[in-house]
């Protein structure tokens, strides 16, 4: 019996060591301070990060979403609308975000190619409170292709009135604001935009590389889509015998055979009577 004893006092405390475990092991986000769905609407990610409506509609630049003619690669399928829609401007724009409480943070800027099939196409730049240049010569297209997510990743520090982004310094004033750059090489453009309050520790997962992302996609695309079975090709009819004739299109002089009878008929009788 005591061997049958240890064994069912072990089996909680090996359950409770698994949930320790589990709960140590679990993923925590740091505080979201800011989530915007750039040129779309309001949208909850995997992650459960709340991404709030652009708040440029109507303001400026011009809201797309024109990548919802694309699949997008690298990411969750409830989570494309984040790389479908985008805000693009023919100038310079960007946007101002609340930062009040010293501490570091992370800026992290989603993006997708969903309109050029070649690089070299768009290219700019993005800067932080227009003295830091934390991205320069950003080309989509040229880091992943068409239609895949991209994100860029920002650490920052904000200590009492102090911006600072790597070695640089600047003047904060309760908001930092992202721009992004007109060039030479079509607009620039953002997807969705979010900050956290800590460091890149406290982040979601980065994106899977690109080839691990096109296998996943192809399972998740043939378990969303039922086989179908292969369709035979259709021989073609043939008739059982041989084709009717038209009774609109045959001769109509049967038709006028009991006239000429009546006709002929007649004429005889008339010669009689004219006899007479």
């Amino acid at each position: 019996n005591h061997p049958t004893m240890f064994a069912c006092s072990a089996v909680p405390l090996f359950l409770a060591l698994c949930i320790l475990h589990l709960c140590d092991s679990a993923h925590s986000l740091g505080d979201v301070i800011y989530a915007i769905n750039a040129g779309g609407e309001e949208h909850v990610d995997v992650h459960g990060i709340h991404y709030k409506r652009d708040p440029l509609f109507g303001k400026t630049g011009t809201a797309s979403d024109y990548g919802k003619l694309l699949v997008i690669g690298r990411v969750p399928k409830s989570d494309h609308i984040l790389y479908q829609t985008e805000r693009y401007h023919t100038a310079t724009f960007g946007y101002d975000i609340p930062v009040n409480k010293d501490g570091n943070y992370v800026l992290v800027l989603k993006f997708s190619e969903v309109y050029f099939d070649s690089p070299g196409r768009k290219v700019f730049d993005v800067t932080l409170n227009g003295q830091h240049a934390v991205i320069t010569g950003l080309d989509i297209y040229n880091r992943v292709g068409r239609g895949v997510a991209h994100d860029e990743r920002i650490p920052f520090v904000i200590k009492g009135n102090k911006l600072f982004v790597g070695n640089d310094e600047s003047t904060h004033d309760g908001k930092i604001k992202v721009e992004f750059i007109k060039g030479y090489r079509d607009n620039p453009k953002i997807n969705a935009i979010y900050v956290i309050r800590g460091t890149e520790k406290d982040l979601p997962p980065d994106l899977p590389p690109i080839e691990e992302a096109e296998e996943e996609q192809e399972e998740e695309l043939e378990t969303d889509v039922p086989m179908e079975a292969p369709r035979t090709p259709q021989q073609p009819r043939r008739p059982s015998g041989p084709r009717s004739p038209n009774p609109y299109t045959s001769d109509d002089s049967s038709a006028l055979l009991p006239i000429f009878v009546a006709i002929g008929a007649f004429i005889p009788l008339l010669f009689c009577l004219c006899k007479l």
